[in-house]
C-alpha cells in the first residue's frame, strides 16, 4: 500500500478549508496510507526584510526535512515546478509509488514559499498552476487532485 504523506507549513485556520481537507482525506484513505504534517510558520513581523524571510524559510526548511526519510520520493509544490495533467499526474502518483520506499510526501511551504534546501532535495518540482493561491487553498486544491488521481488509476467515474 501507498504511504502519502502532506507536509505543511501552518495550519489551516478556516472552517471551511478544515472541512474540505478532511472530506478528500476520507476519500483518499480509502486508495492508501495518507496523514497530513503541519510544521509550525515561523514567526515574522509586519513588514519582514528580505533576510528575515529568507531566514524563516531556512528554518521551516530545517523542520521539515526532520519529517522526511531520505528513502521517500518527496515532491516540492512551487512556483517553479512542473505542471502537469490530472491524468499525468496519476501516472505520476503510480510511477512514484514504485519508487523508493513507496512513500510519497508532498511538501508545501509557507506563504513566502519553500527553502532552497528542500526544493534541491526533492525529487521534484511540482507546480499546481500558473496563477499564485493562498498556501493554505494549495492544501485543499492538492487533496482533490491526489483523490482525483486515485480515482483515475482505479478507473472511477469522478474524473469526467
Amino acid at each position: 500500500m501507498i504511504n502519502l504523506k502532506i507536509i505543511s507549513v501552518g495550519n489551516l485556520k478556516e472552517k471551511y478549508l478544515k472541512d474540505a481537507v478532511l472530506e478528500y482525506s476520507k476519500r483518499i484513505l480509502a486508495y492508501c496510507k495518507f496523514e497530513i504534517t503541519e510544521i509550525p510558520e515561523y514567526k515574522l513581523p509586519k513588514n519582514p526584510s528580505a533576510a528575515m524571510i529568507l531566514k524563516a524559510m531556512e528554518m521551516e526548511g530545517d523542520r521539515i526535512s526532520e519529517k522526511i526519510n531520505k528513502t521517500d520520493y518527496t515532491i516540492a509544490l512551487c512556483i517553479e515546478g512542473k505542471q502537469f495533467s490530472s491524468i499525468d499526474f496519476a501516472d505520476l502518483i503510480k510511477s512514484a509509488s514504485l519508487k523508493r520506499s513507496g512513500s510519497i510526501n508532498f511538501i508545501i511551504g509557507s506563504s513566502f514559499g519553500l527553502s532552497e534546501s528542500i526544493k534541491q532535495m526533492a525529487n521534484l518540482k511540482l507546480s499546481l498552476s500558473q496563477m499564485t493561491f493562498a498556501h493554505q487553498v494549495v492544501r485543499v486544491l492538492l487533496c482533490e487532485q491526489i483523490y482525483r488521481a486515485f480515482n483515475i488509476l482505479s478507473g472511477g467515474k469522478y474524473h469526467k
